[in-house]
């Protein structure tokens, strides 16, 4: 590997953000590498979107400083943002304009050469060239997204940032986006996509936990499940008609040892950090024969939850 691809895409330190007196971001360091997709999760409101936008030169942060694609994000924002691929939570072009009008006023924007070529083979790329006529207004959630991933990539950016460019999106869709987004990364390309869904966390090569303004877990998937320390266990439901999983669960949450209990289904999760503390408080319900207690590893979505629970919310 050269000199120049071992410089990390994102390197940045001390990123604080605050609006009307609130904290949104506070001295978070980030460093990401070229050629890899990093998950960034975090609760609403846990200062995702601001970070996104202060990468891209969109915003200026109070406090910090670093490099994005090699550029100083104070000084050099509008270098960054020729340089990046943004996709934004809510649709962002003309619902009036057809798919290939909307590409090709994209391009002219960025001032782009070969103008029909490079939104032809946008729309190829994207699976949008038999739809090219139809009207951007008129298409499905997961078109739309189709749509706009073929925008950000126009102009041939070296990094794209999306933010949460998946919700409200069926599951068939997402899997054909994140297809292409592995594509994307193969060729060199780096991602940071903020996500809720585990599923799509789970296929980043790393993942990087915001709370609040605070970066608290980073790594990969199994790293980070690891590092959150956590024992689980899972609990069904042998006898009744399943009513009593609602009662065990609140009876459960008032234990010392006990950090964390989260229902999937008819199933309860309950996890804690300490793991004698843990199979000590449950000791009694484990022997009750309405239930089955089976020894479990702790998911990503245990490791989510859990660091909610322990995260402080910094509008209150």
């Amino acid at each position: 590997m050269s000199a120049a691809t071992d410089i990390p895409v994102i390197a940045v330190r001390g990123l604080t953000k605050s609006f009307e007196g609130r904290k949104v971001v506070s001295d978070l360091d980030l460093t990401v590498n070229r050629g890899q997709i990093y998950g960034f999760l975090g609760p609403n409101g846990s200062g995702k979107t601001t970070t996104i936008r202060m990468l891209c030169g969109l915003l200026t942060p109070d406090g910090g400083s670093g490099t994005c694609l090699g550029y100083d994000i104070r000084k050099q924002a509008e270098a960054i943002k020729r340089q990046v691929g943004y996709m934004t939570q809510k649709f962002g072009l003309y619902e009036d304009l057809t798919i290939r009008e909307n590409l090709t006023f994209v391009a002219r924007v960025y001032g782009l050469d070969r103008v029909k070529a490079r939104v032809d083979q946008a729309l190829e790329r994207l699976g949008l060239d038999e739809r090219a006529c139809q009207l951007a207004g008129k298409l499905s959630g997961g078109w739309k997204q189709r749509l706009a991933l073929a925008a950000c990539i126009l102009h041939e950016p070296k990094l794209l940032l999306l933010d949460e460019p998946t919700a409200g999106v069926d599951p068939k869709a997402r899997r054909d986006f994140w297809d292409q987004i592995h594509t994307l990364a193969h060729e060199g390309l780096t991602v940071l996509v903020s996500t809720h869904y585990m599923d799509e966390a789970e296929r980043c090569h790393e993942i990087l936990y915001i709370a609040y303004g605070k970066l608290l877990a980073r790594g990969t998937v199994p790293a980070v499940i690891a590092a959150a320390h956590l024992s689980a266990w899972s609990v069904e439901p042998i006898r009744g008609d399943g009513t009593e999983i609602a009662a065990l669960s609140r009876q459960l949450q008032q234990r010392d040892g006990v950090d964390m209990v989260a229902p999937f289904g008819a199933v309860l999760h309950v996890c804690g950090r300490d793991e004698a503390a843990l199979d000590a408080a449950t000791r009694d319900e484990r022997i009750d024969p309405r239930y089955r207690w089976s020894r479990v590893a702790p998911s990503l979505e245990d490791v989510f939850i859990d660091l909610m629970g322990r995260s402080q919310d910094n509008f209150q």
